[in-house]
């Protein structure tokens, strides 16, 4: 809900994979940040990447025209799909049912040829999956830190369930700082409640 929603893909050889399980890569919310950002170094070294920061700004932007979240995901990860070119590409699907999304996606895919496969926990299951996912994670977090440096406030983790970054959300509601404001999803329901929730509070308080 605040920052950058990063997508990620890595492109291996197939024979590559047990390399990357031995190096320790997987599920990126399985490992320490200090893990991760280590790995990250391996990662680009052994692979092709692309990686594609989404600020919130779009977000919102893409949501007011109809564009939902899983749409814009899907886009972006086709994006990766056309430059990198891969024989097959295995997603893990943040769909409930992980057919449309193969096939939203593919709609957006130049190379019909590829195989596309979305799959629930990819990032657990597979190492280049998990691989992508730490690309991802270490991205969004970095971008988080300059935010911060930027902002001269501490955001915590930038997700709903962080207190900070509630906190923040919070205070955001009655500060009209457009700094401070284009890193916020304002499109998100976390936002719009705690809108609600000071308009509330004001009108009691009136």
């Amino acid at each position: 809900m605040l920052g950058d929603l990063v997508v990620a893909g890595c492109l291996i050889a197939e024979e590559k994979e047990s390399g990357f399980k031995e190096l320790g890569v997987k599920d990126s919310k399985l490992l320490t940040p200090k893990e991760r950002e280590k790995l990250y170094v391996d990662i680009v070294k052994e692979s092709k990447y692309e990686i594609i920061p989404i600020s919130a700004e779009e977000i919102d932007e893409r949501n007011k025209v109809g564009c939902n979240l899983n749409k814009l995901e899907c886009i972006k990860m086709a994006q990766i799909i056309n430059a990198l070119n891969p024989d097959k590409v295995i997603i893990d699907c943040p769909h409930p049912i992980p057919e449309k999304f193969e096939r939203e996606i593919a709609s957006y895919v130049v190379n019909k040829k590829t195989k596309i496969v979305a799959e629930h926990k990819a990032d657990f299951n597979y190492p280049v999956v998990g691989a992508a996912s730490i690309l991802a994670k270490v991205t969004r977090d970095r971008r988080l830190r300059d935010i911060e440096k930027v902002l001269g406030i501490e955001l915590g983790s930038g997700y709903p369930h962080d207190p900070k970054t509630r906190e923040v959300i919070k205070n955001a509601v009655g500060n009209n700082s457009k700094e401070l404001h284009k890193y916020i999803r304002h499109s998100w329901s976390t936002y719009k409640d705690e809108k609600k929730m000071a308009e509330q509070k004001k009108m009691a308080d009136f």
